[in-house]
């Protein structure tokens, strides 16, 4: 079995991002952080928001470590690298959490390894351990259709109907949590990708004219 040592999301350090689709990483360690309720503290030798969570012995009782980078995403790697070489954290013993263009809003799935795709957190981590070949949760955020728009997407804040879908899908991922402290990762992927998000509702069709308080037919009071 894999044992998780250390748990990543990746995000943009400040308050003007912390709304954005690019954040997705850090809203899921805030939740997982909420429900093992441990605190994020800053840390500077690992240049990121840490917090350590002690396992149970019958789950090996080994810490587990929780990480937030505050380097910017493009820099999450000198992050990772620090407290994982600290730790003696190997790269299979980590898993990430971040936004996946590739995935709509609602979306999660767990793998290990795999490209980068050109996502900036990824391949810094990828750069500073030298693999790709540590877990990924994928968060989907959706894809603006052109690529040239990408950038300004993932800097952007999400329209409510999909941050509460990423939301959701956050939600629904926690429920592999004890399987991941368990070190049971094939499990863990078993409980991500079989749990479906929830139909969106329709659109409400249009009230007709007159019925929503306001008569029919009339120019609008300037």
């Amino acid at each position: 079995m894999t044992k998780i040592r250390l748990l990543v999301g990746l995000g943009n350090p400040g308050p003007e991002h912390e709304a954005t689709r690019h954040n997705a990483g850090f809203w899921w360690i805030d939740a997982v952080a909420a429900r093992l309720r441990v605190t994020l503290m800053p840390e500077r030798g690992y240049h990121g928001l840490v917090a350590r969570f002690n396992r149970p012995h019958g789950a090996g009782g080994e810490p587990l470590w929780l990480l937030e980078p505050m380097t910017f995403m493009n820099l999450s790697g000198k992050s990772v690298a620090a407290l994982a070489r600290f730790y003696k954290i190997a790269p299979g013993e980590i898993l990430v959490a971040h936004d996946e263009l590739d995935l709509q809003p609602g979306q999660a799935k767990l793998k290990r390894g795999g490209s980068a795709a050109g996502h900036n957190g990824l391949k810094d981590i990828h750069a500073q351990l030298g693999t790709l070949d540590f877990w990924r949760l994928r968060l989907g955020i959706g894809h603006p259709g052109v690529k040239a728009e990408v950038v300004n997407y993932v800097l952007r804040k999400p329209s409510p109907e999909h941050r509460e879908a990423i939301a959701q899908a956050i939600d629904r991922s926690l429920e592999s949590l004890d399987s991941v402290l368990a070190g049971d990762m094939e499990r863990a992927m078993m409980k991500v990708h079989a749990s479906k998000p929830a139909r969106p509702k329709p659109p409400r069709p249009p009230a007709p004219p007159g019925t929503d308080g306001e008569p029919a037919d009339t120019e609008p009071v300037p």
